[in-house]
């Protein structure tokens, strides 16, 4: 008998593709939207296989009637305090309520637990969850992922393309990790079919250094790249904190400030792990930066292997 796997967030981008990556595994999925959620989406969903749940209400026990016989609560939820800590505690009340064994936090992000709490909005709001979770009488799994490789050609201004530089912060030997979107999704949909996995789990795609970045950059363009490093992460800080003070946009899920405090959290090795729970399931084939970046046009290499 296939388990039955809930979603929060189903119509997003990493929340749909755990979707599928479930449906992949033959799982059931009850994927839950909200009644504003756009028509196509849905369908789509509804296409894939999946059975929809609108949640209407934020009450606790109507919810639970929805969550009666599920599996595992997976949360994709992206947004800030009332979705990341009082959305997900109502969902997971009413995951507790209707007796679901396990639950799965949106955190997908960087090991948070050895930052100092206030450095990191969207970080903090994330542990401020985990203290409630890890009240609650249901089991849990955390899913640490670094940063998605995905942003290295969209928000994350790490390689300046036009300019030929790799944008630096401290030091230029530090490595950085990333994962594919898929690639989590995947790692994910295991994790939610595994009613044995752990607390904490860690995977990372592909870790390369600002040094790294740079030669990868100039093997693939075949033109030469250079590091741009405006200073140490002392002054990184004072830059962030007169970002935020001129431009403090509180409401946007990802202003300037907030991708500098990941940039900056990234970069100054608290967080880098020599260990990470990639082999723990053998169904992902991780995709390194080199292949994604020459994928996404940075290149045109036929060799995939990372640099």
């Amino acid at each position: 008998m296939s388990k039955k796997i809930a979603v929060l967030g189903a119509t997003g981008n990493l929340g749909g593709k755990i979707v599928e990556a479930l449906l992949t595994k033959n799982a059931s999925v009850l994927a839950v939207v909200r009644p504003s959620t756009d028509k196509q989406k849905i369908d789509r969903l509804k296409n894939l296989g999946a059975e929809i749940a609108i949640m209407q209400s934020k009450d606790i026990v109507e919810i639970s009637n929805f969550f009666v016989g599920v599996d595992c609560v997976v949360s994709a939820l992206s947004g800030l305090r009332e979705t990341i800590i009082e959305d997900q505690q109502v969902f997971l009340d009413a995951a507790v309520l209707a007796k679901v064994p396990r639950f799965i936090p949106s955190d997908f992000s960087m090991d948070f637990r050895k930052l100092i709490p206030g450095n990191n909005r969207n970080l903090d709001l994330r542990r401020s969850f985990h203290y409630y979770l890890d009240k609650q009488p249901i089991k849990a799994t955390t899913i640490f992922n670094g940063a998605f490789m995905d942003l290295l050609v969209k928000e994350m201004p790490l390689i300046l393309k036009k300019q030929r530089r790799i944008l630096c912060w401290g030091n230029k030997d530090q490595p950085l990790e990333f994962t594919h979107t898929l690639d989590v999704a995947n790692y994910t949909a295991s994790v939610a079919l595994d009613s044995e996995s752990p607390r904490i789990l860690k995977i990372t795609g592909d870790a390369l250094s600002c040094n790294q970045f740079k030669e990868l950059m100039s093997d693939i363009t075949k033109t030469p790249y250079k590091i741009f490093r405006p200073g140490g992460i002392g002054l990184f800080n004072i830059t962030i904190k007169l970002t935020k003070f001129f431009s403090p946009s509180p409401t946007e899920l990802y202003p300037p400030w907030q991708g500098m405090q990941y940039m900056r959290d990234m970069m100054d090795g608290k967080v880098e792990s020599n260990t990470n729970d990639n082999k723990k399931y053998d169904t992902v084939d991780y995709k390194n930066i080199k292949t994604f970046l020459i994928s996404e046009g940075y290149g045109n290499v036929s060799d995939g292997n990372a640099y």
